[in-house]
């Protein structure tokens, strides 16, 4: 399975998708890391078995070792401070003056360079819609010379993967 297989479980109705993981998969402005991981950190947080396999069968070759348990470590991490964070941001009260208790150790050495790790963990929490670590990923990038043009395209394809998986979980669930 792949890429093309993914494509092609996709309805009519979702061309545009198609069309989109297809120029996405070879966006210039990302590096071959930067963009091989950001479409598996996106597919893992899309939850969806199908979108994972082919986007890890596609992606996860372009990955070395180190790469692909970063970006799943990023996955990871990010699934449990996007809810934490969307919360401390959410609910009025001290919540975000107090301190998390939350252990996130690969976020200091996750196996990457900064800037991709960044980038991935920028990619889930859009997924998430945690909009304070949006925030803080994005700031942290532009600190490190990423361009805008850089951020938008790893969003982009965290947006149509996730609408990937949705389609195809809408489909599944209408053929049940």
């Amino acid at each position: 399975m792949s890429l093309e297989a993914l494509r092609n479980r996709l309805p009519d109705y979702a061309k545009d998708q198609k069309l989109n993981l297809g120029s996405l998969s070879t966006e210039p402005v990302l590096t071959e890391q930067q963009r091989a991981g950001t479409f598996v950190v996106s597919a893992l947080a899309s939850r969806n078995p199908d979108v994972i396999r082919d986007i890890l069968a596609e992606f996860g070759p372009k990955l070395s070792p180190d790469a692909l348990t970063a970006a799943k470590a990023a996955a990871s991490i990010m699934g449990m401070n996007n809810i934490y964070y969307r919360f401390t941001h959410l609910v009025v009260g001290d919540y975000n003056t107090m301190p998390a208790k939350l252990r996130m150790n690969v976020m200091a050495k996750p196996g990457v360079e900064k800037v991709d790790f960044e980038l991935w963990s920028l990619a889930v929490s859009a997924i998430n819609g945690c909009g304070m670590c949006m925030e803080a990923h994005e700031k942290t990038l532009l600190t490190h010379g990423v361009s805008k043009e850089a951020i938008q395209a790893a969003v982009r394809i965290a947006a149509v993967v996730h609408a990937t998986a949705a389609t195809l979980d809408g489909e599944a669930a209408l053929a049940a």
